[in-house]
């Protein structure tokens, strides 16, 4: 995986030298309201790190950096789980800021390299991305990015301790590499 760059940010692809920053980000309740909805323990963000280092070639989890601060990490990676159907030429985008770096334009900024690289590097057809209904500062920066609503979808996958705001369901906003090119000029 390439390092990316857009103008504040610095994405490195993932590396075991980036654990502490993932503990840093996942031990955050905040952060991970729409996820898990508590703070991650040490072992998850482990077991975590070991399934993000083992992503498909081309794809990954990129980790920010504006100047020297660690700001979030971005993924982007072939479909996987119940609620993504294996499609080639797909791909799933996201993202996970720090919280001090929320509402800075940040999550956005990433996504557009992410998905720039995905149509013009990888040669995707559509990328995706997938939240909690409920979870609106997410919904604005997939629509800020250019991805549309695509589909609401209860999810098939099943959770012991449901997160708040799970009865409302799911969301998933999507751009094609035709809207894309039609976008970008």
């Amino acid at each position: 995986m390439p390092a990316l760059h857009t103008p504040r940010l610095r994405l490195e692809p993932l590396s075991d030298d980036h654990l502490e920053l993932e503990y840093e980000l996942d031990s955050d309740p905040a952060v991970m309201r729409y996820l898990t909805g508590r703070a991650s323990t040490r072992e998850e963000v482990s077991r975590a790190h070991a399934r993000r280092m083992a992503t498909a070639p081309g794809f990954g989890f990129w980790m920010g950096f504006a100047g020297e601060n660690f700001v979030g990490w971005w993924l982007l990676r072939p479909p996987h789980g119940p609620d993504q159907p294996e499609v080639e030429g797909e791909a799933e985008l996201g993202y996970r800021l720090l919280r001090r770096h929320w509402r800075q334009g940040y999550a956005r900024e990433g996504s557009l390299e992410l998905i720039r690289y995905g149509f013009e590097e990888l040669g995707l057809n559509r990328i995706f991305a997938q939240t909690m209904a409920v979870n609106t500062p997410s919904r604005a920066t997939m629509a800020s990015a250019g991805l549309t609503f695509a589909r609401a979808f209860t999810s098939a996958a099943e959770y012991d301790d449901p997160i708040e705001g799970a009865e409302e369901g799911e969301v998933e906003y999507e751009i094609t590499r035709r809207r894309w090119l039609e976008v970008v000029g």
